[in-house]
């Protein structure tokens, strides 16, 4: 199964193409858009897009202001989302643990260790995934939208 997603090209070049969606919300439908949170702060963010690069293929033409389709597996996305959002956990319920029961530091210094774990595990897996991308790139595939 893939998941899809349009997008606009927004810049040219010889090996890739610079891309840029449009960022969805998780609401818009519901009838209790108006006073929920998550409804109002969609609103004022209406207009947010997201611009990166992906590998141009071979064979293709392409013109500024062309859409097309991005294409990726849903194993390779759920394998990314448990690396993002399980890995700083792990890290952080690790870091609080170690330094409690192993350390028998105080309350305080156990909170202050494991928030930095936290912290520190998001910058290392940001900047695999900043090696990664070429991989992932790879992974995508991309179809003209008529």
């Amino acid at each position: 199964m893939m998941i899809s997603e349009r997008a606009e090209i927004v810049a040219i070049h010889d090996d890739y193409l610079t891309v840029s969606t449009k960022l969805k919300s998780g609401c818009g439908g519901c009838v209790q858009q108006n006073t929920c949170g998550a409804g109002i702060i969609s609103k004022a963010f209406a207009d947010r897009r997201a611009e990166f690069i992906v590998q141009r293929p071979s064979g293709m033409q392409f013109a500024l202001g062309d859409h097309i389709e991005l294409a990726l597996p849903q194993t390779m996305l759920t394998r990314f989302s448990l690396w993002v959002y399980g890995l700083p956990l792990l890290v952080l319920l690790t870091s609080a643990l170690i330094t409690q029961l192993g350390l028998g530091w105080s309350e305080g210094y156990v909170i202050v260790t494991a928030a930095l774990g936290f912290i520190s595990s998001f910058v290392l897996i940001r900047q695999w995934l900043k090696l990664r991308d070429v991989q992932v790139s790879q992974l995508l595939q991309i179809q003209q939208i008529s």
